[in-house]
């Protein structure tokens, strides 16, 4: 039998990369007590208001066809919601609304690059970006960042990067998984480089609303870059909904339509009822999101404090988002084999470094989505396992 060659260039790129996660959830299901810092998936409660919404929208028959762009009252109240973050007028009708980030990230791909292209990428990188690039045809290129940057991309790594195939910049800021938060000056000099090359920024801003010290920044919010900048996000993370699958595509206007189609080709329409939550989510205050962002900013900074001075594993505190990258290449172990380790003899499930890219070879991914006790407790085990092999050594 003959199959697509998309299924080839996705081979290997998937959930192997959450292979540690995954063994852990079977070992937890049998029985087995542990501790999960692994994924990004929030633990505190979403926002009453916007369940409420749902709930009354669902029963009040809100179930049917909806527009193939999205429902009008979700894309005015995302236009609403960005145009006073930056303090630029966006309309609804650049709005697509899509079934979380990764779908807006994959229509938008979709819509830039084909085979021949090339997409730079700073590294390290969510995991599944290798696989939304390879789904095009387009050729991956990873720019190196640097633990001593704080993971930050600099202007002259991309400018290093690109050919005269490269067509995008895919950036995320805040980073997953580093943490880092790119500032307006930085995302002026890089957005210098990508009006020099012609270049599109797709930017994934999933963690925008999850920033601690850093003030926030998107390209599509600079006026001199919106012509080339593309906003994808989601209500997932900022207000603890993953499972809603609710996001959105933020567009020049003549890019909508192009990317409208694409979209409605793979899902036309969605949940209406869904979008009349995503409503109440951005146009009103929520003390639970409050909580989060207060509760995520305290979580990074106890486990900071609680790896401090250890000679076998190094952290820095994230700019935002909700995961911490720790340094253990003293213990001489790649982030792979430290992750199966830590499974196996101290009862913690994170994510290994080299699922982000060659940039998080040796590092190891923890996320802060568990109270404190169990934290501090993760972190006892990591530091004493780290410590262990250091000494070892």
């Amino acid at each position: 039998m003959r199959y697509a060659s998309i299924s080839d260039r996705l081979d290997g790129l998937g959930s192997h990369k959450w292979a540690v996660h995954v063994a852990g959830r079977q070992r937890a299901h049998a029985g087995e007590e542990l501790i999960f810092l692994s994924i990004g998936e929030p633990d505190l409660p979403p926002p009453a208001a916007v369940l409420e919404q749902a709930a009354a929208s669902l029963f009040a028959g809100r179930t049917r066809y909806a527009d193939g762009q999205g429902e009008p009252v979700a894309r005015r109240a995302i236009a609403g919601h960005l145009s006073r973050r930056s303090g630029l007028d966006v309309d609804q009708h650049q709005i697509v609304y899509t079934a979380g980030t990764q779908q807006g990230l994959f229509v938008v791909m979709a819509t830039l690059v084909e085979a021949g292209d090339e997409v730079v990428v700073p590294d390290p990188y969510y995991a599944t970006y290798e696989s939304v690039v390879a789904s095009t045809g387009a050729s991956f290129v990873p720019v190196p960042t640097l633990p001593e940057d704080d993971f930050h991309l600099r202007p002259e790594a991309l400018e290093a990067a690109i050919t005269p195939r490269t067509r995008v910049l895919l950036l995320n800021t805040p980073s997953n998984p580093t943490g880092a938060v790119l500032s307006p000056d930085e995302i002026d000099a890089i957005g210098e480089v990508c009006e020099r090359h012609d270049l599109w920024i797709v930017c994934d801003e999933v963690y925008a609303d999850l920033t601690f010290e850093a003030h926030f920044c998107s390209p599509f919010d600079r006026p001199q870059l919106r012509h080339r900048a593309i906003s994808v996000a989601s209500i997932s993370k900022s207000h603890a909904l993953p499972g809603f699958r609710a996001g959105w595509a933020a567009c020049p206007p003549e890019v909508t339509p192009r990317v409208t189609a694409v979209a409605e080709a793979m899902n036309f329409g969605s949940q209406p009822f869904i979008a009349d939550a995503v409503a109440v989510a951005l146009n009103q205050e929520h003390a639970e999101v409050v909580t989060m962002k207060r509760t995520f900013h305290e979580r990074a900074s106890a486990m900071v404090r609680a790896l401090a001075g250890s000679e076998a594993v190094k952290v820095h505190m994230p700019e935002g988002g909700m995961f911490v990258m720790a340094d253990i290449r003293p213990t001489g172990l790649s982030g792979e084999e430290f992750a199966w380790k830590l499974l196996d003899e101290r009862h913690v499930v994170v994510m290994p470094g080299e699922s982000f890219g060659s940039r998080g070879a040796g590092h190891i991914r923890l996320a802060l989505t568990v109270d404190t006790d169990a934290m501090d407790e993760a972190c006892h085990r990591i530091r004493s396992l780290a410590e262990e092999l250091h000494a070892a050594r």
